[in-house]
């Protein structure tokens, strides 16, 4: 039986903090930042954590 590869555009989008955790960049920053307000365009700059009911299917995508 041959091994499963990778889906490489998760691999590049996700990481696997040593936690368990999977760490995800945030969505809605590429353009049109000027009708953002403030407080919500700081917010998107830290990166944030996948939720537990994707988890499961975002580690089996990466391994």
């Amino acid at each position: 039986m041959p091994k499963m590869k990778s889906v490489k555009g998760a691999v590049k989008r996700f990481k696997i903090k040593k936690s368990g955790k999977i760490k995800r960049g945030t969505a809605f920053r590429s353009h049109i930042l000027s009708k953002v307000d403030g407080g919500h365009h700081r917010s998107m700059r830290s990166s944030k954590y996948v939720d537990g009911a994707d988890a499961k299917k975002i580690k089996e995508m990466i391994n």
